[in-house]
């Protein structure tokens, strides 16, 4: 009987005793695995391109339209009188500058012509070289007269003549100056007078 009364007196203490909290299995967690070092391929150095040389503007002073560029265009003002004095101020410096321009290379051609008078014994050479001194010559020519309408352009702007038209006497205008400055005549006047140049020589 004692035996059965102690058994019964554990039980009941051990139901009495609360079951002790069973302690959460903390996970450890997983040290992060190192990044394994990627090798970086070698970069391969780029030789660079040599930059060309910029092209230079070649100004041919024969041809006008290639020279205007080395000049700035008039600006002008609405209040501003035609052909007064800066406007003539501005003509005077493109025409002087031109006639500078082709003057210089009027020198240049006589002497290229005068250092290469060497006797040439091959034929063919001796043709070649004559055909580059005719058209060197032309040039000079073309040169030449250009010259003198600039010139005469100066006397006109002297003479208080200058950016009228001499068949009707208009404005010739500044923009039209500026493309052509030994212009003497308008645009409607030049235009008849190439209709009749073509009408007479076909």
């Amino acid at each position: 009987m004692a035996t059965e009364k102690k058994k019964k007196a554990t039980k009941s203490t051990k139901s009495t005793k609360k079951a002790a909290p069973k302690k959460a299995s903390v996970k450890k967690k997983a040290a992060p695995k190192k990044a394994s070092a990627k090798r970086k391929a070698p970069v391969k150095k780029v030789a660079a391109k040599k930059k060309s040389p910029a092209k230079k503007n070649i100004i041919n002073p024969a041809d006008f339209d290639s020279f205007a560029k080395s000049f700035d265009p008039y600006k002008i003002s609405k209040t501003e009188k035609y052909m007064n004095k800066s406007q003539k101020k501005h003509f005077i410096n493109i025409l002087n500058s031109w006639k500078n321009a082709l003057d210089n290379e009027q020198e240049k051609t006589e002497k290229l012509i005068q250092q290469d008078q060497s006797n040439f014994p091959d034929s063919l050479d001796r043709a070649s070289k004559e055909e580059e001194f005719m058209l060197e010559l032309r040039k000079r020519e073309r040169e030449r007269k250009l010259i003198s309408k600039i010139e005469l352009s100066l006397k006109d702007i002297d003479d208080d003549f200058y950016g009228y038209c001499e068949t009707c006497g208009v404005e010739i205008g500044i923009k039209r100056l500026e493309a052509r400055p030994t212009a003497t005549k308008c645009i409607d006047c030049k235009t008849v007078d190439e209709i009749k140049e073509k009408q007479q020589f076909g």
